[in-house]
């Protein structure tokens, strides 16, 4: 079932696909693809493992994935425009064969215990109600030994970093995505209050936590552009099952 915090980042999302890739990385001062470049290289996939690239969104991950490893994708989001801009991508880049998205939910995947030898994720948790569960479920669908790595955005630790980042997601971001469009002036007012909140309630340690409860060791996590975005992987222990 459709919580309300999915019912939010749908509308949210269709509010803003079609110019999404460009004003996505304008709006993280070019940031955007180098962190998500540095989340595809956590990944350890052959060609033709299968990989799931959850909150695929317009697919630039499950394209990169796929020209990078030459693995299969399959990408999972639930916006539907994001979706249909995604698989225009796709087909601009010739990968209709290697990448397959699909609407879902990261909370209740559709797919066996173990299906998949990667799992990625971006800017996933700040949209569902339950981090742990979600963690869970997606380690679920892991093959032991395989790497999960995720993505999300961060609040910078130092105070002269965080200054800057304050003024920018709760002043400047506000301002300017007002000008664009009602759906980019609902992001630039959700984002960074809702960057603040997540990690109030989830602190990073907890969500250490929250992965080596979901059977994920050897997590390790890098704070990308001093502190503005989090890239965090690790590997599924080797005889983990749903019951543990």
């Amino acid at each position: 079932m459709e919580t309300e915090s999915n019912q939010r980042a749908r509308v949210l999302f269709n509010g803003v696909a079609k110019r999404y890739d460009l004003l996505a990385e304008v709006f993280s001062l070019w940031q955007n693809r180098r962190w998500r470049r540095f989340l595809v290289s956590q990944l350890h996939v052959e060609p033709g493992q299968r990989m799931l690239d959850l909150c695929t969104g317009t697919a630039s991950v499950a394209i990169h994935i796929a020209k990078t490893y030459g693995a299969r994708v399959i990408g999972v989001d639930l916006s539907e425009n994001m979706l249909e801009q995604g698989r225009l991508n796709v087909r601009r880049h010739g990968l209709e064969d290697r990448v397959t998205l699909v609407l879902g939910r990261a909370e209740q995947l559709d797919f066996p215990d173990g299906y998949f030898d990667a799992v990625a994720f971006t800017y996933l948790l700040r949209y569902v109600d339950d981090v742990a569960a979600t963690v869970a479920e997606v380690a679920r669908v892991l093959k032991p030994g395989g790497t999960m790595a995720s993505l999300e955005f961060a609040v910078p630790g130092r105070a002269i970093f965080k200054g800057p980042w304050l003024l920018y997601t709760r002043t400047i971001l506000p301002l300017v995505t007002k000008a664009i469009s009602p759906g980019w002036s609902e992001v630039g007012s959700f984002l960074g209050t809702s960057i603040s909140r997540f990690y109030a309630n989830t602190p990073t340690e907890q969500l250490h936590q929250i992965w080596r409860n979901a059977g994920i060791g050897h997590v390790n996590t890098r704070l990308m552009s001093l502190g503005g975005g989090m890239v965090m992987w690790g590997t599924k222990d080797e005889g983990t099952s749903v019951s543990e």
